[in-house]
């Protein structure tokens, strides 16, 4: 058996990635599939579109590489997190689109939980705040339209794939996946009755929770038997492909969103900043804990640039047109689309624009949504600091995603934090965190310390900019940020 499959199921495309014997990628095959947007700030999948997709990416890269079934050794999964389904486990199908983490139609019902002061529990048992990005309220708002929820069973998209993998032999998460849902006990280890309670949610949907490394079933709908081997969300995903293994290690992952992961080892950090406590990464049932900031815009501004505005035909196009952009206008994105996340945690904010003149154009917008990136990222490192990080020169953060790619986005994120910036030499990092937890398990890959030590930089961006010149880019920034909130900071 020569290779490891990695399914790589995210926000606005699915992947198939073959990685050989060294850990790297061989083949891959990747397919978009449409967002739906019901209301403002509502966002759903179709889930035949996360499965199908799923099934014709794996079904192509093992065609297009000629090669069958009995050369793959295992399968790893790693997925959007927090996005919510449930189905009917004697017919598979869905009861109702699926809910993605963008999605924000259960803010009312997180103001209710703040208001009656049932946050700050919330907070203890699962490290998270009351915000309408968890799985838990987009769950039972599912059910309060489901029915009789006996049949029924909840997962997310890791679940729901495994489900249907097995052909409903198995209906498991892992831990990563399972903390973000607001319905897990991280201190404990297990689904918290009480949150469940709160929700209205009966425990029998929950699926088995399971380590990151470990057994999820065997599935045949490739051909032959293979054994599924590892399943992590998708930022635990990247933060175990760049190796973060030791606490004071950081990642930020530029996809869809922007994820920051710092690796606090054995200790559950309580954020004082409002950030989040989340597993890491959980192996030989020993979990790893991380604090976690979230930004929900990040490649999905450049998107909006390219079909909303259509202002670019390709995200490619965003670096010249950032390059080439008058430098002496000051503008600031603020791409607050569904809310803002950490540190922020305000779902009722929008978008804006500010600085616009009469010369301000297409280059100038590509050049404020890419620094958007990096302001955000600052917001969330600044609040790491805040709650125990390392600073200064010491503090180096490993970077990939797709915005990774750009050596303009890059410089900028270095300028602006201050900090080196590490680009790995593999960019595949989310997909090579799944493959490696699945290979490992199967006995093919090195152990986490051998792991470790196979990690290479491909570039390493420091700061050009001078400090003065930082701080009152920064500050406008966070002006721009105090005119587009709704509740007091």
């Amino acid at each position: 058996m020569k290779y490891v499959l990695a399914i790589d199921q995210g926000t606005t495309s699915t992947r198939a990635i073959l990685f050989d014997l060294a850990m790297q990628p061989a083949a891959t095959a990747q397919m978009e599939f449409a967002q739906h947007f019901p209301k403002s700030g509502w966002v759903e999948h179709d889930p035949d579109d996360l499965l199908n997709t799923t099934l014709k990416t794996c079904k192509d890269v093992i065609a297009n590489h000629d090669i069958t079934s009995g050369d793959i050794a295992a399968i790893g999964i790693t997925n959007q997190r927090e996005t919510t389904l449930v189905w009917d486990k004697t017919t598979g199908k869905a009861v109702h689109n699926a809910i993605v983490w963008q999605d924000r139609r259960t803010a009312p019902f997180c103001a209710e939980l703040k208001a009656e002061g049932f946050e700050s529990e919330i907070t203890h048992r699962t490290g998270l705040l009351a915000d309408p990005y968890f799985s838990g309220t987009k769950l039972r708002h599912i059910l309060q339209t489901a029915g009789d929820p006996e049949n029924l069973l909840f997962g997310t998209v890791d679940s729901f794939l495994i489900w249907h993998l097995t052909e409903g032999r198995v209906h498991a998460t892992d831990a990563t996946n399972a903390s973000r849902t607001m319905l897990y006990n991280i201190r404990e280890g297990a689904w918290d009755e009480v949150i469940c309670n709160r929700f209205d949610i009966p425990m029998h949907m929950l699926p088995d929770v399971r380590d990151c490394a470990g057994d999820f079933g065997h599935t045949t709908v490739f051909g032959g038997d293979i054994p599924i081997l590892g399943v992590a969300g998708d930022q635990q995903a990247a933060t175990i492909g760049q190796a973060c293994f030791e606490p004071g290690m950081m990642k930020s992952t530029y996809g869809t969103g922007c994820f920051a992961l710092l690796n606090t080892g054995d200790t559950l950090v309580t954020s004082e900043n409002r950030l989040l406590g989340t597993i890491a990464y959980q192996l030989g049932g020993k979990p790893t804990y991380a604090l976690e900031g979230s930004i929900f815009v990040a490649g999905a501004v450049v998107q909006w640039l390219r079909d909303g505005l259509q202002i670019l035909a390709d995200a490619k196009d965003s670096q010249p047109m950032a390059e080439a952009a008058d430098t002496e206008q000051s503008l600031y994105m603020v791409p607050a689309f569904t809310g803002l996340g950490a540190p922020y945690w305000d779902a009722e904010s929008r978008g804006a624009i500010f600085g616009l003149t009469r010369n301000s154009g297409p280059n100038e917008f590509a050049k404020a949504a890419l620094e958007s990136v990096g302001y955000q990222t600052r917001d969330l490192i600044e609040a790491m600091q805040a709650d125990g990080a390392p600073k200064g020169d010491e503090n180096v953060l490993r970077v990939d995603g797709g915005m990774a790619a750009s050596d303009w986005t890059m410089q900028f994120l270095a300028d602006i934090l201050g900090a080196s910036v590490d680009r790995p030499t593999v960019l595949e990092t989310t997909a090579l965190g799944a493959a490696w937890l699945a290979g490992m398990q199967a006995g093919l890959y090195p152990s986490q310390d051998d792991f470790a030590k196979t990690w290479s930089g491909e570039t390493r961006f420091t700061p050009r900019m001078d400090s003065v010149t930082r701080d009152a880019k920064y500050a406008g920034w966070k002006d721009a940020i105090s005119r587009v909130l709704t509740t007091p900071q």
